[in-house]
This record gives C-alpha cells, structure tokens and sequence, in this order.
C-alpha cells in the first residue's frame, strides 16, 4: 500500500522532465546519482541537477538519499524558476514526510515559490495569496524556525502588496468620479490592511472621496483619525491643508 502511494505521488513528476529520457541512469547507485545532480547544480545546470535527483527517488524511494534528494530536485526547479514543478516535488513530500527536520524548509521554499511569482500591484494577486497561505501554515507549524522568522518579512511584504492593489483599483474608481466604489476600496485598506504602508494615503484618498460627495462630517472625522495616527506622514500633511483650504 505504501509502495503504491509513493508510486502514485511520483506520477506527476515522470513527465516534467522530458529530456530525462535522454540519459542513461541504469544502474547508477543513488550515490552516484546524487553526486551527479550535486556536480550539475554546481555548474548552475539546475534542470539537469533536477533530473539526477528526482531519478534517485524513481529509482531508489527508500534510500537514505531520497529525502534529500527530492529537497535539492524542488530546490534545483526553484533556480531554473520552473515554479510549477517545485511545487509538486515539495508538496509530495511534505505528504511524505510530516516529520522530517527538512519540512519546515519544504513549506518554506513552496512559499517561496509563489512570493518569487507575484505581478504588480495591478493584476492578479492570486500567487500572493497562495504564498500568505503557504506562509501562514509554515508559521502554524514551525512558529520557532528560522525560516518561520524570514516568512513573518515576506508576509509583511506581501500586505503591502495587496493593500496596493486595492489602492490602484481606488484611484481608478476616483479618477473616474465613482465616488462610492473608490471609498469602499480606501476603507477596505485600512481595515483588511491596517499595518501596511498604504494606510496613510488610502485615509488622504478616503477623506477626498467624503469631501467630493459633500459628506463633511465623515470627511471631518476621517481626517482627524489620520492625524492622530499618522501626524508626520506626508499623506495627512496633504490632509490638514485640504481641510485648511475647504
């Protein structure tokens, strides 16, 4: 039962390498596999690096250099960005190995992952959103690890990095006068986002949205908020002289 699962985990990956066909690896021990993969990552040959150590796991599944090997087979996919792949590799064995020391590196590495693949503030964000996801099960799990530590960062960024989006959807809706929409993207900066670096403007744009619907008290009440929290910022300056010159 065991070799089937591992069988069939293995399935996804026997077709991301299709020039793995073009090597002979018969008869090769998963030592002299491993060290041909360790001899390719070296030379920054990162696909074939992959090659050599994932065929130490089609090959030799339960040596002791398996687990290592499939850690170097993900990470040698992370160098060559062939992203898709790493992430199969890795979540085939964090299913593999839940207790393994390398896991808390196997989620880490599957955040990575994702984070390398974030697009501007401007489009899509679901890579940022499985990343944060990702992140946040590796924080759950291993909340003492060093790479617990650096994913904490990453979530900051990534906050950032959404709050940003939801910033340039509400510029738009104001630039066009769709005063309603833009504050519903504003308020939800500061409330979803209330540690991100967008906070200040997003009270400015917010205060400019109540100001153009004729809402003065809101306006008013919103201003004074960004002041208390934010005197010093550029962004509440622009505040104070708005409501000055209103």
């Amino acid at each position: 039962m065991k070799k089937t699962l591992l069988l069939g985990l293995m399935l996804p990956v026997l077709g991301l390498l299709g020039c793995a066909g073009d090597k002979n690896f018969d008869g090769l021990s998963p030592e002299e596999l491993y060290l041909g993969g360790y001899k390719a990552f070296q030379k920054t040959d990162y696909e074939e690096a992959a090659e050599y150590f994932d065929e130490i796991e089609k090959q030799h599944p339960y040596s002791i250099w398996s687990e290592r090997a499939q850690i170097m087979a993900a990470y040698s996919f992370y160098k060559k960005n062939m992203y898709d792949s790493a992430v199969l590799t890795l979540d085939r064995f964090i299913q593999l190995h839940p207790g393994n020391r390398n896991t808390a590196y196997a989620y880490y590495l599957k955040g990575l992952c994702y984070f390398e693949q974030m697009s501007d503030a401007a489009r899509e964000q679901s890579m940022t959103q499985k990343a944060q996801e990702t992140f946040n099960d590796l924080i759950a799990r291993y909340p003492d690890s060093v790479y617990a530590r650096d994913a904490k960062t990453k979530m900051s960024e990534m906050t950032d990095h959404l709050a940003a989006q939801e910033m340039t959807i509400g510029r738009y809706y104001l630039k066009h006068t769709d005063l309603i929409a833009a504050a519903k993207r504003f308020k939800a900066v500061i409330e979803t986002y209330p540690d991100s670096n967008q906070v200040p403007e997003a009270y400015y744009r917010l205060t400019v949205c109540y100001q153009m619907m004729g809402a003065k008290e809101a306006a008013e009440k919103i201003s004074q908020t960004a002041i208390k929290k934010y005197s010093d910022n550029p962004w509440t300056q622009k505040i104070q002289k708005m409501i000055k010159d209103d």
